[in-house]
Parts: structure tokens; sequence; C-alpha cells
């Protein structure tokens, strides 16, 4: 399920997204915001990089891509990251 208002054509290339996790959710979601950005809500603790590797599944999921075509490219051990997903 890609979201039209963050990728226009997925043939373009990766696509950077801004995302504000929050780990110790009761659920495991993504959710856009009006700004453009998003927030993961993460069931997973931010211990032992358990929380970056549910953002990576999470947004594989969302935009219907393999988990090696989603990296974090800033933000491995802070809130605020630039996730990047390849198409």
């Amino acid at each position: 399920m890609r979201d039209s208002m963050t990728m226009s054509n997925p043939h373009e290339g990766p696509a950077t997204l801004s995302v504000k996790a929050k780990p110790n959710s009761r659920k495991s979601m993504l959710e856009l915001q009006p700004d453009g950005t998003w927030i993961a809500y993460l069931k997973s603790p931010p211990v032992d990089g358990k929380a970056n590797e549910e953002l990576v599944r999470l947004v594989a999921n969302h935009f219907d891509v393999s988990k090696s075509c989603v990296s974090i490219k800033t933000g491995a051990s802070s809130r605020l990251k630039l996730v990047t997903v390849a198409f």
C-alpha cells in the first residue's frame, strides 16, 4: 500500500521519510501526519536495536517492499529518524 502523498511515482528511486519513533506503544502502526512526516508506534523497547528492527519491518510492510529495501539513514539512536525506502 504505497501512500500517494509521499510517493508520486514509485519508479523515481528511493524515498526518504521523516519518522518519529514512539517505542513501548500498545500497538505497532505507522501514521502519516498532515505535515508529511510519519509517526511510528512501536511495541518494542528501544533496547539492543529492537525498536529499529521493528521500524524497518513496519515500513517495509506498509510500502509492500522487502526489509532489505528499507534502511535507517540517520537517527538510529534517537526518536527522530530519516528512513530510506528503495523501490
